[in-house]
């Protein structure tokens, strides 16, 4: 398969990406397990412009690393792995797979305690880290697995965002959700018109984002609707779709998502850690991203193969599925920002944080492992 220029670039930045994002988060579970502690958790709650320097990250950052995503995900439909509805069947029903296998484990677990917000914490994946792991076994991936990763991972997002908007939102402030809704149908005209600067999209963006921050409903959903907002064109260099995700890429990498994972993973490690881990909130957590996503990853896809709605691509093999699937167990960034959305009680969500670093380290060393053992390089197969 041929790798795109712009894909090759995505594919490199979730690499670095996600090799900077374990060291902030190693860096971050350090200090405030030291004598640094205090200072290193003040930091954040700094206040800035009327909210602390962690707000700012959750609700402002976050909201362009989801407009790379709906960046990525545009240019899949129209000129990527989901263009073609045969191609993207096999990756939306592995992520479909992914996403739903974990809740049904999660709700196992929490039927009948308080817990029940948290189902949506095991359903996601975290692009950067689960590319950066497959990046370090090289050519031993076809570049059918790399672009199959990617695409259940981007699906996978797109799911986490569609169940942040529709459960995770309290009470809806309407007149506000409507100006939002306005600004962006007016931004959609601008693109019906051929608009092709990128600035008055930029702006009504910022203003978008405002009114939905104060409606009710998460502000980073704005990211998303404001990606398919911006004409796409012929998706070839000249398109300010694929100039803006060119430029967004190291910004979301080197500085937002790090700065993400250095505010978020502020853990102090306490002794009863055997309690917190028998939890059921914490099995559910665990135990949805370490087996529920590999398993609901396989069966899903299995069964569309079978049923002959896709096909496997002719450099991919089962068992790399299943390594894919498993590294798919990585949830780190959207599973940290969805328990931020589902609890309020703060040690539920130091617990829940822990749990996710756990099973992702789980996850992606056997992940590794497992696709280092499957798929041999490729001067051993000859």
């Amino acid at each position: 398969m041929q790798l795109t220029k712009l894909f090759k670039e995505f594919f490199e930045s979730e690499k670095a990406g996600g090799i900077i994002l374990m060291l902030c988060t190693m860096l971050s579970l350090l200090l405030v397990n030291s004598s640094f502690s205090e200072a290193y958790l003040h930091i954040w709650h700094w206040p800035l412009f009327g909210e602390n320097i962690e707000h700012w990250i959750n609700d402002g950052l976050m909201a362009i690393f989801f407009l790379l995503i709906g960046l990525e995900l545009e240019r899949e439909v129209y000129n990527g792995e989901l263009s073609n509805l045969k191609n993207a069947l096999l990756p939306m029903m592995a992520a479909l797979g992914g996403m739903i296998l974990p809740v049904v484990i999660y709700f196992g677990f929490n039927i009948q305690k308080a817990n029940l917000s948290g189902a949506g914490i095991p359903m996601a994946t975290d692009i950067a880290f689960a590319l950066g792991i497959l990046s370090l076994l090289g050519n031993r991936i076809p570049a059918s697995l790399k672009v199959f990763l990617t695409a259940l991972a981007v699906i996978d997002d797109l799911g986490a965002i569609l169940v942040i908007a529709i459960f995770y939102t309290g009470t809806i402030i309407w007149s506000n959700l409507l100006i939002s809704l306005g600004i962006f149908g007016f931004l959609l005209i601008l693109n019906r018109l051929k608009v092709y600067s990128l600035i008055p999209y930029l702006i009504g963006g910022v203003f978008m984002w405002y009114f939905m921050l104060h409606s009710g409903i998460h502000a980073t959903i704005t990211g998303v609707l404001l990606a398919f907002a911006i004409p796409f064109g012929k998706g070839d260099e000249s398109s300010i779709s694929i100039k803006l995700q060119h430029f967004l890429h190291k910004p979301v990498a080197y500085l937002i998502l790090p700065l993400f994972a250095l505010a978020n993973t502020a853990i102090l490690l306490n002794a009863d850690f055997s309690e917190v881990l028998t939890q059921a909130n914490s099995l559910g957590i665990a135990l949805g991203l370490i087996i529920g996503k590999p398993i609901g990853v396989v069966l899903f896809s299995y069964a569309a193969v079978l049923i002959g709605w896709c096909n496997l691509p002719d450099d991919v093999n089962w068992k790399q599925i299943l390594g894919a699937g498993i590294l798919g167990g990585i949830g780190f960034t959207m599973s940290i920002f969805i328990t931020l959305l589902s609890f309020d009680n703060n040690e539920i969500i130091i617990n829940s944080k822990l749990l996710i670093l756990l099973a992702s380290l789980i996850a992606g060393i056997i992940g590794y492992l497992y696709l280092r053992i499957v798929s041999p390089r490729p001067s051993q197969t000859n």
